[in-house]
């Protein structure tokens, strides 16, 4: 702390003295008055400029500081990086340090971001080896850090890559394999949707990344996990946030082309037909998955409708949500109209009918809030026909995009209704997305669509059909006892216990599976072979 206790220069010191008398007696928090400083006009910048270097350097009180650091995000310079950095590692006042050092110096504000979100040693280890300035240990620790499930969300992995300077990284090695495949993990961890905003928008210097992964790979031999991590790009570069990165004029298509060109050749074409047949399900969906969603992207196809609907589904190792994804004119819709969770899954706004257009408008949830939409929001339009017409209109979002920005009306978005009703179809009929499990689950579904009542004739009500919680290779039917049945709530409780009825995939037909179910289903009380939550039969 010692260098925060030098002596200031002498202008303004009575100024800064009667700022901290006054906000001793204004009756608001110090996060309001940072608020109301970072729209203050300042008319003149260096008196105010100096005002808050003195705060900064010479405050007693918390209020004080953050007030000159607020100023110093709007007005400082390089010189004011150490002091901000330094007051950043201090409870309290780590965000408006982290504000300021954005604008400053974005790579030591996710240093700073990254020490103090995540503590113990592994952590402490890596924001050392990414603050040593020595571009060698930077690059080891990139290659050294766990970026699995549990390990790094889509936060984390930016303030990883911007706090290693990535770009940088990559500038200075360009022969390092495993240095390109992590930066890799990283863009595709930057752009999963499960945050309150797409991170991969967020990284300065996504593209030249992006950049160097596509065209570096080309020239490494084809491995499974390579081949994984550049279709998931080329997924996100097709339909996803990272399409809305700012490219070059025809940067993005032809980082596609090449990704395209590459997984497609023999070698990397051939990857998915060498897993072995005895294989873990995990291992045999992600063989099927490089199969299918290469296929399927990059297949010739004509000029895309003004809608556009693509089903996409991650690599099986990453968990993401299967998301349904709209493009119109060309831009993909949920990450630049609403930015906060990915697109619903084809369950939800396909096989449920719900995108079917008819002359009564109907209100549809496109995407939710990851967090959910009573916390963050959710993206909602109307869908109803006019005439020859498809019209979306009547948006309704939350008023401010992540971020803070408030985001321009979204127009009503007029479809030409014979090729809504194609693209809808094609969507609909295009089910290389799904695997065993899950499409015994759908088969399922709409069996009970169109025999809502065969739960009920055993007095039960069903709950939901899907893919079991713990493992997404088990199809899972809940069921509850209906009111007034036999086996209703007891023990006081307001609800009988819900029954979970699981299916692990045997590698029988999914239809057959879903046909032996339901047949099932209509010859025996589901309860008498289901597992009641919590244990028992």
């Amino acid at each position: 702390m010692g260098p925060l206790l030098a002596p200031p220069g002498t202008g303004h010191v009575a100024a800064a003295r009667a700022i901290r008398r006054r906000l001793d007696r204004l009756p608001v928090t110090s996060r309001m008055m940072v608020s109301a400083v970072a729209e203050l006009p300042l008319p003149d910048e260096p008196a105010a400029r100096a005002l808050g270097r003195h705060l900064v350097r010479t405050g007693h009180d918390l209020t004080s500081v953050r007030v000159g650091l607020a100023l110093l995000a709007r007005l400082g310079e390089p010189a004011d990086v150490p002091y901000v950095r330094d007051l950043g590692l201090l409870r309290g006042l780590t965000r408006p340090a982290v504000l300021a050092l954005e604008r400053l110096d974005p790579r030591a504000a996710a240093l700073l971001r990254l020490a103090c979100r995540t503590q113990g040693p592994v952590t402490a280890e890596l924001v050392a080896a990414l603050g040593s300035g020595d571009a060698r240990a930077a690059a080891a620790a990139v290659i050294a850090e766990p970026l699995g499930l549990t390990d790094a969300g889509p936060g984390r992995a930016r303030l990883i890559a911007e706090a290693a300077d990535l770009a940088g990284l990559l500038r200075r090695d360009r022969t390092d394999p495993r240095l390109l495949l992590q930066a890799g993990r990283l863009l595709v961890r930057m752009a999963d949707p499960r945050a309150d905003r797409s991170e991969i928008l967020h990284h300065r210097d996504a593209a030249e990344v992006y950049e160097a992964v596509v065209r570096r790979s080309c020239g490494l031999p084809p491995t499974v996990e390579r081949a994984a991590v550049l279709l998931s790009l080329a997924l996100d570069l097709d339909s996803g946030p990272s399409h809305l990165l700012p490219w070059r004029e025809g940067q993005r298509e032809q980082l596609l082309d090449a990704l395209g060109a590459l997984l497609t050749s023999p070698g990397w074409a051939a990857l998915p037909d060498r897993a072995d047949a005895a294989a873990p399900p995990g291992a045999r969906h992600r063989a099927a998955w490089l199969r299918d969603a290469t296929g399927r992207l990059f297949a010739a196809r004509p000029a895309p409708p003004r809608l556009r609907i693509e089903v996409v589904a991650a690599d099986p190792v990453e968990r993401r949500p299967v998301e349904t994804r709209f493009l119109i004119d060309g831009r993909p819709l949920v990450p630049e109209a609403f930015g906060r969770g990915p697109g619903h899954a084809p369950e939800h706004l396909l096989d449920s009918g719900d995108l079917v257009a008819t002359g009564e408008p109907r209100e549809v949830r496109l995407a939710e809030a990851w967090c959910t939409e009573g916390c963050c929001g959710a993206l909602h339009v109307t869908v109803v026909r006019e005439g020859d017409e498809v019209v979306w209109r009547d948006w309704r979002r939350p008023d401010r995009l992540p971020g803070g920005a408030v985001p321009p009306p979204l127009p009503a978005y007029r479809f030409d209704a014979a090729a809504y009703d194609a693209e809808l179809a094609r969507a609909v009929r295009e089910d290389g997305w799904s695997w065993p499990a899950r499409e015994t689950a759908r088969l399922l579904a709409a069996g009970l669509r169109r025999d809502p009542e065969l739960p009920a004739r055993w007095g039960a009500r069903l709950l939901r059909v899907g893919l079991d919680t713990r493992d997404p290779y088990t199809t899972a039917l809940w069921f509850r006892s209906a009111p007034g049945s036999p086996a209703g709530a007891a023990d006081g409780r307001d609800e009988p216990p819900p029954f979970v009825w699981r299916l692990p995939d045997d590698g029988t037909d999914p239809r057959e599976r879903a046909a032996a179910a339901l047949r099932r289903l209509a010859e025996q009380d589901p309860r008498e072979y289901a597992e009641r939550r919590g244990g028992g039969h």
